[in-house]
């Protein structure tokens, strides 16, 4: 079974930056494609960005409209590491981030299943 194990969450002024990492174990990280949810209160979970693997999918990269040009996620096959860097951050990013596997590759109705999920970092945006 596939863990996932978030850090780099925290408390930061708005437009400042954080780095997320999301560390794989368990599973088999390079055949993976990735991604990272947020979820802030009373709202629905929503699909932040997401990273295809490199050996079928060319690494392709997807971002939410509203991140694109602030955020940029990346991947470490060696480290079985995922990362979200973000930048210019906005009080709206405000929410619980999630790492995910097998995420969609956009839009989607689609929630991967509770065991893809790790158990989340808390990104709070002051303005």
């Amino acid at each position: 079974q596939v863990q996932l194990v978030e850090s780099g969450g925290g408390l930061v002024q708005a437009g400042g930056s954080l780095r997320l990492s999301c560390t794989a174990s368990g599973g088999t990280f390079s055949s993976d494609d990735m991604g990272w949810y947020r979820q802030a209160p009373g709202k629905e979970r929503e699909l932040v960005a997401a990273i295809a693997t490199i050996t079928w999918n060319g690494g392709n990269t997807y971002y939410r409209s509203s991140v694109k040009g602030r955020f940029t996620i990346s991947r470490d096959n060696a480290k079985n590491t995922v990362y979200l860097q973000m930048n210019n951050l906005k009080p709206e990013d405000t929410a619980i981030y999630y790492c995910v596997r097998d995420p969609p590759l956009g839009p989607s109705t689609y929630i991967p299943p509770a065991n893809d999920w790790g158990q989340g970092t808390q990104v709070t945006v002051s303005s």
